[in-house]
């Protein structure tokens, strides 16, 4: 563990309560990975996915906003939406790497429509990620990791970048990689580094190592009300871009798409309802890859730089929920989830053979 990292000033926050740790049980962030596979005109098969035995990487996960809590900022009571979109979003990864997700008094569903939060509420829920970090560094110090967050998860990890990792070489050297879905991180127009980072630069070839896959989701042209794919830097800024399926050329490739068997609860499966027009695909085991296929590219699009997603074939159109301007942001991470893990597979190999 760095320096600078335990030199890091004292930040108030309540006791760590982990949503996933290894060893833990129940643990959301592991468990079966039989997967139902579908494709048009062919019979379903069934696979088994295998989980990481005894990885020498980690995977530091920060759910985005799921609470359905009446109040402004949540508890940290694991209710069944922490359960249900750990399962979705980082059980996959499992199979690269021992996942770590912490709760945090995140600013619930209700707040983020209403917009009743305050800066306090912000920094709270940051409090709370940032010394559960610091908690699994100390238990930890010295194993390499990648960050994965979505939305309000992501825009955790991004404060944590900023003000804990990139002002520490030897922490930074260890982020193998970090996945900021569902948020922007905004680069000069063009260039891979600078803007929201002075050093940690964006992903441009399979297999590089600390640096920042980033994107939000799009089904159709972007509209005027997107609350991604834009920068508030200003003119020379640009919401960076990066194509899971293909980080190196951007050509538009195949998504390998995984969901789980069972529709989320609560406000979440509402969602995927709308986005799937009511068909939302299920299956008896853990794991789903519809028969609905989607290609991926970077594109720009009124004014903003998005992950854009194509049926491919007889594949529904997908629906952007809960309005235009989320686009397809509750797929961010499912759409493309196998590419993401080859992705943080790759990484991890270049990492383990650098010198």
């Amino acid at each position: 563990m760095s320096t600078a990292l335990l030199a890091a000033p004292a930040v108030s926050h309540a006791d760590t309560v982990w949503l996933c740790r290894p060893g833990a049980s129940p643990n959301p962030c592991e468990g079966s990975l039989k997967t139902t596979v579908r494709t048009f005109g062919k019979p379903a098969k069934v696979v088994t996915g295998k989980a990481a035995t005894d990885p020498a990487f980690d995977c530091f996960y920060v759910y985005p906003t799921v609470s359905g809590q009446p109040t402004t900022v949540s508890n940290l009571a694991i209710d069944p939406e922490e359960i249900s979109i750990a399962q979705y979003q980082a059980a996959r990864f499992s199979e690269v790497c021992k996942v770590y997700a912490p709760m945090y008094r995140q600013i619930t569903l209700s707040a983020l429509l209403s917009g009743s939060a305050t800066q306090q509420d912000r920094d709270n829920a940051f409090a709370d990620v940032r010394a559960a970090f610091e908690e699994y560094r100390a238990a930890n110090p010295g194993r390499p990791f990648t960050l994965i967050g979505h939305s309000q998860g992501s825009g955790m990890l991004k404060r944590l970048m900023k003000e804990v990792i990139e002002p520490d070489a030897q922490l930074r050297s260890q982020m193998v990689s970090a996945l900021i879905t569902g948020s922007t991180v905004a680069v000069p127009v063009g260039q891979a580094v600078g803007g929201d980072f002075e050093s940690i630069p964006v992903c441009t070839r399979g297999g590089q190592v600390n640096c920042i896959v980033t994107f939000a989701t799009f089904g159709s042209k972007v509209p005027d009300s997107t609350l991604f794919g834009r920068t508030s830097l200003g003119a020379g800024f640009e919401a960076a871009c990066t194509n899971p399926a293909d980080l190196t050329g951007n050509k538009r490739s195949k998504a390998v798409s995984y969901v789980r068997g069972k529709p989320a609860p609560g406000a979440m499966g509402f969602i995927a309802s709308t986005i799937y027009s009511g068909k939302v695909p299920t299956a008896k085991t853990a794991w789903l890859r519809p028969k609905d296929r989607y290609s991926v590219q970077c594109v720009k699009s009124n004014g903003a730089h998005v992950l854009r997603a194509k049926p491919i074939g007889k594949s529904m159109k997908l629906k952007p929920a809960p309005s235009p301007g989320w686009g397809l942001h509750l797929l961010d991470i499912n759409l493309p989830l196998g590419n993401l893990v080859d992705v943080v597979r790759a990484q991890q190999k270049a990492y383990a053979a650098t010198p």
